[in-house]
């Protein structure tokens, strides 16, 4: 690992090449991230994009794309430090689907860059959801066992709590603030990992996602649903954690985590 902090960023960019158009690969580079992840892609081949996008200089790349359906999902890293290794299969069908996760081995912990389900358009898609999120809790617990320190990111598409969107009242019977959808956050704290964002921040208003059909995020009607879990075995090397409510372009805003570099 390199001998300073390093800046891990997630970003749902609800489509890279509307991204790219926006400026997305001078922000890449002027972010200060060492590690970038990005969700919702909407690309089904790395091919589709410019080379300059598919193979930035200075970066490792590994991309996940749902080939089934077009214009869907997706996940790419883009990583100054080189993994060991790359994951895009795993021992669990539910989450070979779609393109939905990237795992990358470093030297110090497992990163999964992850674009959870979204629980809309009715009861098989929100059990979907939550199969996945079972899937995935068994997933990262099994590289536990074998001594890993898992840090998760990405669009988890549920608020946790009260103080992680603006309406929690109007929303306790919609898909991403359903008791069920917050219980298995519960579930994933209680097996050790931390919510790095609430580990620094206990402040209200803080959101990373906002409708943009009625033009919440001029108002500030938002959710919280970007995160990043880390083992808590990391809380040492935990520095600081972050939402860019400034950074446009999407109707997310990137999060970020800071680890010490004390390897």
């Amino acid at each position: 690992m390199p001998n300073k902090n390093i800046t891990i960023l997630s970003w749902n960019v609800n489509g890279l090449r509307a991204m790219l158009k926006k400026g997305f690969l001078d922000w890449m580079q002027k972010s200060g991230g060492d590690i970038v992840c990005l969700q919702e892609t909407k690309i089904s081949s790395p091919d589709q994009l410019p080379h300059d996008v598919e193979h930035p200089d200075g970066y490792s790349v590994c991309w996940n794309c749902a080939t089934e359906k077009k214009g869907y999902s997706g996940v790419v890293i883009f990583s100054k430090i080189e993994p060991k290794s790359y994951i895009t299969e795993f021992n669990y069908p539910i989450l070979n689907k779609e393109g939905r996760i990237i795992g990358a081995d470093y030297e110090d912990f497992i990163l999964f860059n992850v674009y959870f389900p979204n629980g809309g358009m009715g009861p098989e898609r929100l059990q979907y959801k939550i199969d996945f999120y079972d899937a995935f809790l068994k997933m990262i617990e099994s590289y536990k066992k074998k001594g890993k320190k898992v840090i998760f990111c990405g669009d988890v598409n549920t608020a946790h709590q009260e103080i992680d969107l603006a309406r929690p009242k109007a929303n306790e019977k919609n898909t991403g603030f359903l008791p069920m959808e917050r219980a298995w956050i519960d579930k994933v704290i209680k097996s050790g990992y931390i919510d790095t964002f609430r580990k620094f921040n206990n402040k209200p208003n803080q959101y990373s996602y906002w409708d943009m059909k009625s033009r919440a995020r001029d108002r500030n009607v938002g959710w919280r649903i970007d995160y990043f879990f880390a083992d808590a075995q990391l809380e040492p090397k935990l520095k600081n954690a972050l939402i860019l409510p400034d950074v446009q372009g999407s109707d997310h805003c990137p999060v970020g985590l800071i680890l010490d570099h004390a390897y």
